[in-house]
């Protein structure tokens, strides 16, 4: 019998799990992908595993998906390759927003609230809460709560322990293969082009990225994913320094915002390796990866608000990357409606690796015929900010 033939395009976090869930699934799967595994978006990413910023909406269910996956995903890893599941740096260590201003801690305890009534753990803290939680956090602030659910992983070595577990299960990998075009007949696609031959396919998925809309163009069914730019800090070691993934509230309005100037807000944490992560920032220059100094400067200047320690750190390092953006803050998650057999699973800005397990589960149920684990509706391809 044969196999339904699934080429993934993309082969980062969307696109390794996506082909994970679909080869246990037991399609036919190979991996395309332009440069090297985890090369794009994904090696230039901080690891959230976040729900504490999502408000009440499809967004924030999928992200509840995702946190109940991604232990039984990671466990599941383990059984085939405890070294690949152990790189990938697994901490559920919870997470603190923070608000500074009295405007800023109404705004706050509001959104924990509605969240709570969506079914988040959220923890209200105090002032002694707080001091116990994290020694090195300014005193001066006006709320914070706590996200037990919030956790962390080593992004690039992520998605290469669910493209391993992939190819154990059957998925193949070709590196270096840019998709030029597509072959189409009677509406839809069965197949694409690479490297002057065509791949034949009877479904291909869209997981590109932040070059998800370039790729769709070339595949004649455009989508509207554009990319919005993000700079990290990184500094030498400082064990113990900060505990949780930390962040001002401001951050969730940095999100959500439609302006394509600077956004900047404080967002620390640290690795199991002891070097703190500063964010964030968020702007839209097409690819242009300069790092910009008076970007890195704000970054800087709010964690610095928040851990007045981090003044004296030592930075080694500063990193971009680019977040697949979509004018509804919303994924992408369906087949085109244009071109048949074509499904797009991209649009995720910053929370894609957190968000990957749980859209590659949807994938596999809808691409199965199963009851989706939840409502899609939210992330057809065919609504007005997606359709270019």
């Amino acid at each position: 019998m044969n196999r339904t033939r699934v080429v993934v395009i993309g082969a980062g976090i969307i696109g390794t799990a996506c082909a994970r869930e679909l080869a246990l699934a037991g399609f036919d799967v190979l991996v395309l992908d332009r440069g090297r595994p985890a090369g794009g978006t994904t090696s230039h990413g901080e690891g959230n595993l976040l729900v504490s910023d999502k408000g009440p909406g499809a967004e924030l269910a999928l992200a509840r998906l995702s946190s109940r996956l991604w232990p039984r995903v990671l466990a599941e890893i383990a059984d085939e390759d405890p070294r690949a599941a152990a790189a990938t740096e697994f901490d559920p260590k919870g997470g603190i927003v923070v608000a500074t201003t009295e405007a800023g801690a109404g705004a706050l305890l509001a959104f924990a609230e509605a969240q709570a009534a969506a079914g988040v753990r959220t923890e209200r803290l105090d002032a002694a809460d707080v001091a116990a939680a994290e020694p090195a956090l300014t005193r001066e602030l006006t709320a914070a709560v706590r996200y037990s659910d919030d956790a962390q992983v080593q992004p690039a070595a992520a998605a290469l322990a669910l493209l391993g577990s992939a190819l154990r299960h059957g998925a193949r990998l070709r590196t270096e293969a840019e998709v030029t075009g597509a072959r189409t007949e009677g509406g839809r696609i069965t197949g694409v082009q690479v490297a002057g031959e065509v791949v034949e396919a009877d479904v291909v998925v869209n997981a590109a990225g932040p070059w998800a809309g370039a790729c769709s163009a070339r595949l004649a069914a455009p989508i509207a994913v554009r990319p919005r730019r993000g700079e990290v800090l990184v500094t030498t070691p400082m064990p113990g320094v900060v505990r949780h993934k930390v962040y001002d509230a401001d951050y969730v309005g940095a999100v959500g915002t439609d302006s394509g100037e600077l956004q900047t807000s404080a967002v620390v944490e640290s690795t199991r390796g002891g070097t703190v992560l500063i964010g964030s920032s968020r702007r839209r220059v097409g690819f242009d990866d300069t790092i910009r100094p008076h970007v890195l400067g704000a970054i800087a200047a709010k964690a610095v608000r928040l851990f007045p320690a981090l003044a004296d750190a030592a930075v080694m390092r500063a990193y971009g990357g680019f977040r697949p953006y979509v004018d509804d803050h919303l994924p992408v998650l369906g087949e085109d409606p244009r071109l048949g057999n074509l499904w797009h699973a991209t649009g995720h800005e910053g929370a894609g690796i957190g968000l990957s397990v749980g859209t590659a589960r949807l994938l596999r149920d809808l691409l199965t015929g199963a009851t989706p684990s939840m409502p899609v509706d939210e992330f057809t391809v065919d609504r007005p900010a997606v359709l270019a």
